[in-house]
């Protein structure tokens, strides 16, 4: 169950424009002249928005782990990443409703197709939908309000390795990162091979699952937050979202 891309586009739909509400009437007034000064500061500033827009982000997905690990994306498909492997993953300006992550022993044929004990996309190497639970999780959009990309690392469909998501560009130093041994510290109602389940997953109620906006933190979600307090760790969580100016670039690292 994928439940975490509604507190990314809450966050982002709530980022707007301060309005003084206590005037009745506008005090701005149209003027037919610019200085030549002020000319050139907007052209500056619009060829610079239009150059950041204009051009993808780059994500290098890093594979630290002493073992074998299956990146997923989408967009971007999939790809075997052996210990100390990159993938460089040019994503469109605008992308939304994106995300990468580890899937965990794998097995494929030539033609793609097979299956993973954690993060499985319907038995593809080259994943065309989001990863089966549970799957630590990078997500993100590209260019949204204000030129402005937002990013998270969430743990809200379970975790299965360890993750870090970093900007390597534009100056931007805001970053999500566990390196907690969430698999073996895991609640023994949450274990499953591979990985540490959502509470969702298990119990199927209102209390874990969040069906409608009244919810809060549970038992479950602190055991996740404790040790990842950068992550998002249930459906209403909106201390784990991070934002960049778009056009900057990421690295997301599995085992940092």
């Amino acid at each position: 169950m994928n439940t975490t891309l509604p507190i990314l586009h809450a966050f982002i739909s709530s980022q707007k424009p301060y309005i003084n509400e206590s005037q009745s009437e506008s005090v701005y007034t149209p003027t037919t002249t610019m200085t030549f000064s002020t000319a050139s500061t907007f052209l500056l500033f619009f060829f610079t928005l239009c150059f950041h827009i204009a051009n993808a982000a780059n994500f290098n997905i890093h594979n630290n782990c002493p073992f074998t690990v299956w990146a997923g994306a989408t967009p971007g498909g999939g790809r075997q990443l052996n210990f100390g492997e990159t993938w460089s993953l040019d994503v469109a300006p605008g992308t939304s409703t994106a995300r990468i992550w580890p899937r965990t022993n794998c097995n494929f044929d030539a033609s793609g197709r097979g299956s993973c004990q954690t993060g499985d996309c319907n038995g593809l190497l080259q994943c065309q939908a989001f990863g089966k639970t549970p799957n630590t999780v990078a997500e993100y959009a590209l260019n949204q309000y204000m030129n402005f990309d937002y990013f998270d690392v969430s743990v809200i469909d379970g975790f299965n390795l360890p993750m870090e998501f970093s900007p390597t560009s534009g100056g931007c130093t805001s970053s999500s990162r566990c390196i907690a041994d969430i698999n073996g510290q895991c609640p023994d109602v949450l274990r499953t091979p591979g990985g540490c389940n959502n509470p969702c997953t298990v119990f199927k109620n209102q209390k874990y699952c969040c069906y409608t906006e009244d919810c809060g933190p549970t038992e479950y979600s602190r055991f996740f937050k404790d040790r990842c307090p950068d992550f998002l760790s249930y459906k209403n969580d909106r201390t784990g979202t991070f934002s960049c100016p778009g056009g900057t670039n990421y690295r997301v690292v599995f085992c940092p």
